[in-house]
């Protein structure tokens, strides 16, 4: 029986979508795929708001994060850190060998531009990574801030993490002047996991040819050279560019702005719900659009609220590390609609008696 998914993600994938990822497969050097891949990149550009190149890996957007610290860090990084994906960017720094310092604020706190500009200020950084939303405490940063900020520093890359919001809030990457800005399928974009795309600038380019010992898999200009020929560098998840092109048609039918406005009406009800019968736990200035993170006020059981939902099939998630069973967590992102929300918190009412 299908469980209906109100998860961080993996998020729920529409029928259509998995249907598509069963045709035939084709010749990942054929020109069929390069057709299918120019189709892919041209509608990405749109929901990216980019001019920039699209590059497509079969990775997970832990692995383009891996790939932009090989390709952009020439000197050192600034990591800024508001939860555990924050964190896990500062240690892939570190692990490939990269000079990295951080801004870390506490669990429930958000990025704020004065902390930014002040680390700034001191000159010793040549890039800046920025978890734009992050799950584990349900923080949104105020990313058009933050890049007013960096982009009064002309030699500070400007690196996004926004797996958990591209597609369901607008991040105008051109606008914003952001170098690198990744995201992965099984988010926002509403397809199984399994594929990330990020956007790469110019200037990212530039870095990343001067930047030494960046590997293979994940080189910048290793992917440039297949672009250049509407190709991926290694054989890629055929089924799920199928599912993204395919799911990318539907997006842009429903309109950008509609699909961002129908994210903040379903952040909006969860939220209202949150605090009349619990609390939020992020501060209210970065409440995040694309997943509510509730304090467990009632102190009740989460993983048996979840068995009783899995009854109904449905699936929230409880707190991340540290704070499972102190929170709990309830998604609103993809293609969930308002009307799945209210079914959801009806039912979670009627099991907790609220």
């Amino acid at each position: 029986m299908h469980r209906k998914l109100f998860i961080p993600g993996p998020t729920e994938v529409r029928d259509e979508i998995l249907k598509e990822m069963a045709k035939p497969l084709i010749g990942h050097r054929s020109k069929d795929f390069s057709e299918l891949f120019l189709s892919t990149v041209s509608k990405l550009k749109k929901v990216f708001y980019t001019e920039n190149k699209i590059f497509i890996s079969s990775s997970s957007g832990t692995g383009l994060m891996e790939a932009t610290i090989r390709n952009c860090v020439s000197e050192r990084c600034l990591n800024l850190i508001c939860g555990h994906f924050g964190e896990e960017w500062y240690k892939i720094a570190l692990s490939n060998g990269k000079n990295a310092d951080c801004v870390r604020v506490e669990p429930g706190d958000g990025i704020t531009p004065e902390s930014v500009r002040e680390k700034l200020d001191s000159g010793s950084y040549d890039a800046i990574c920025l978890t734009h939303n992050e799950t584990s405490t349900g923080v949104m940063n105020p990313i058009y801030e933050i890049a007013e900020v960096i982009n009064r520093y002309e030699d500070v890359l400007f690196m996004v993490d926004s797996v958990s919001s591209l597609g369901g809030v607008k991040i105008e990457v051109d606008k914003l002047g952001i170098d690198v800005c990744l995201t992965s399928s099984q988010k926002c974009l509403a397809i199984p996991p399994g594929i990330a795309v990020c956007s790469v600038s110019e200037r990212a380019l530039e870095r990343s040819k001067k930047v030494r010992n960046r590997g293979y898999y994940f080189d910048f200009q290793t992917f440039l050279k297949f672009y250049e020929k509407s190709q991926t560098i290694s054989t890629p998840p055929i089924s799920q560019i199928y599912a993204l092109n395919k799911e990318l048609d539907y997006i842009l039918e429903e309109g950008l702005e509609n699909r961002f406005n129908r994210h903040k009406t379903m952040a909006e009800y969860t939220r209202k719900w949150a605090l009349e019968h619990f609390d939020m736990f992020p501060k209210e200035r970065f409440w995040s659009n694309t997943l509510t993170v509730i304090k467990n006020t009632k102190g009740i059981k989460v993983d048996e609220l979840n068995k009783k939902l899995a009854e109904r099939n449905m699936q929230i998630s409880n707190g991340y590390g540290e704070l499972k069973e102190k929170t709990f967590r309830i998604a609103h992102m993809g293609d969930l609609q308002l009307e799945d929300m209210k079914e959801l918190i009806m039912i979670i009412n009627e099991i907790l008696g609220l």
